[in-house]
């Protein structure tokens, strides 16, 4: 029953500037002196609900329009006129202009609503939504994008139950815009296809690493942490040039970081590349970003605290964990997200 009252107060406020620019016009035509008409500028009321409104609506305003600009004769005393007639038809013209303005605009809107369906399909197929739960890992992600008409950008990750234990994939494109959600996607496609066949992390790492530099440009690479989770409580990482994660549980809050971290993909990770281990407990969680969270910058270019976020990513659902992150995330940069921001928060269950 509120869809009626909300369509007819949103169609109020549509028409309400081309009917009030009319109502301005038709009342200084009336105290205007006669040689001083301007029934001809009525136009300009279509012409602002071709701004907004559709071509139909458009059209309502033009014809009412032309017919007040006719009407004007009666009030101003020259009906049949030359003047009256010129008057007129030069309403009619600018009017018909504005409903060719609308048509061309809903055109054009239609076509963007059609383009954005298939990119919003695309970018959903290279960045698939992330599952609640693999195994005995509880999952939750969130991504924001830099960019408002994207849904993601170059930031990446992925999961996927393996014979060799749960591995997970979270990183980040150099660059932003198309070319840098193309390599994203050839990273995710290659990880998804050496995490279920290679038996070591470290090859997937080095895999990964020629794809990226098979694909992309010189200057381009793909910082990234791949971690393998077992059944024991063991977690295996592998950290390419990426920010270490974060484990936060009932005894503090610490950063799962290496000595020497390897290049990031596309440099040539396979020298020297290590797996590094860590232990998690029944309840542990793990949190891993990209530069988003931590390159967020207050107006006073303070950096945004994510080791001060451990609170929040303790206490609650993974999902309502995250939505206070990113809520606290917003509140710390003013002027929006210069960077995309990708968030995965894992915690071992029994």
């Amino acid at each position: 029953m509120e869809r009626v009252p909300r369509r007819w107060s949103a169609l109020a406020v549509e028409l309400a500037p081309p009917l009030g620019v009319l109502a301005v016009l038709v009342v200084a035509d009336l105290l205007l002196p006669t040689e001083s008409q301007i029934t001809g500028s009525f136009a300009l009321a279509p012409i602002v609900a071709a701004l907004r409104s559709s071509a139909v609506r458009t059209a309502g305003i033009t014809v009412l329009a032309t017919v007040l600009a006719a009407l004007a004769g009666i009030w101003d005393g020259n009906a049949g006129t030359q003047a009256w007639a010129i008057r007129l038809l030069v309403c009619a013209l600018i009017s018909t202009v504005g409903v060719a303005l609308a048509a061309d605009r809903e055109r054009r809107e239609q076509r963007l609503r059609r383009l954005t369906v298939v990119a919003e399909a695309a970018q959903r197929a290279v960045l698939r939504a992330m599952p609640t739960s693999v195994g005995r890992i509880a999952l939750a992600a969130r991504y924001l994008s830099a960019a408002d008409d994207a849904l993601i950008g170059g930031d990446l990750y992925e999961v996927s139950a393996t014979p060799f234990g749960v591995r997970m994939i979270v990183g980040d494109v150099r660059g932003k815009g198309l070319d840098a959600v193309q390599l994203a996607a050839a990273v995710v496609g290659a990880f998804r296809q050496a995490a279920l066949t290679v038996t070591d992390l470290t090859s997937v790492a080095v895999a990964l690493d020629e794809v990226v530099h098979a694909v992309s440009g010189e200057e381009d690479f793909v910082t990234a942490v791949l971690a393998e989770f077992h059944d024991d409580g063991t977690v295996a990482f592998v950290n390419c040039g990426h920010h270490a994660p974060m484990q936060v549980d009932a005894e503090g809050v610490a950063l799962l970081d290496v000595d020497e971290h390897a290049p990031p993909l596309g440099l040539g990770v396979g020298a020297g590349l290590t797996t590094h281990k860590a232990h998690w407990q029944v309840g542990s969680r793990l949190l891993f970003y990209t530069d988003g969270l931590v390159e967020a910058r207050d107006a006073d270019g303070a950096f945004f605290e994510v080791l001060e976020q451990a609170s929040a990513l303790r206490d609650g659902t993974l999902d309502q964990a995250l939505d206070t992150v990113i809520m606290r995330v917003r509140r710390h940069v003013p002027g929006g997200l210069q960077d995309d921001l990708a968030l995965v928060l894992a915690e071992r269950r029994p």
